[in-house]
C-alpha cells in the first residue's frame, strides 16, 4: 500500500493506493495523524487506488473521522470502488463518515450520488 498526502483547497487529500488491511493500516493511521495535527482539520481520503479493505482498514477511517471531528474539523471518504462503496453502505458507514463521488465533491461538501 501506498499513501501520500496533497495540500489542496484548506486541505489534505489522503490518496491511498493498494490493498487496506492489518498489515498496512498502520501506516494510514500515521498519516492521518499527521494531516491531524492543526487546528479544525479538514481532510479528504481518495480511495480511488484501494483495491481491497477490511475491518482494519474501515476502522481506521472511523478513528481519523472521530478525530477530526473532535478537534473541529472534518473527515471525507471520496472515489470509493464498487466493492468498497458496497461495503461502506452494507456497514452504515457511507451515511455516517460521508462519502463522495470524487475529490473536488468532497472538498465542497457536494454529496451527489455516487
Amino acid at each position: 500500500m501506498d499513501v501520500s498526502l496533497v495540500h489542496r483547497a484548506g486541505a489534505v487529500i489522503v490518496q491511498v493506493r493498494g490493498n487496506l488491511d492489518l498489515d498496512s493500516a498502520p501506516e494510514l493511521a500515521a498519516r492521518l495523524d499527521e494531516a491531524l495535527t492543526g487546528p479544525h482539520p479538514r481532510i479528504v481520503v481518495d480511495l480511488a487506488g484501494v483495491e481491497f479493505c477490511d475491518s482494519i482498514g474501515l476502522s481506521t477511517f472511523v478513528v481519523g473521522f472521530k478525530r477530526a471531528e473532535a478537534a473541529g474539523g472534518w473527515l471525507r471518504l471520496a472515489s470509493p470502488g464498487e466493492f468498497l462503496e458496497r461495503l461502506l453502505d452494507t456497514l452504515g458507514l457511507a451515511s455516517r463518515l460521508g462519502v463522495y463521488p470524487t475529490v473536488g465533491d468532497a472538498l465542497a461538501g457536494r454529496a451527489d450520488d455516487l
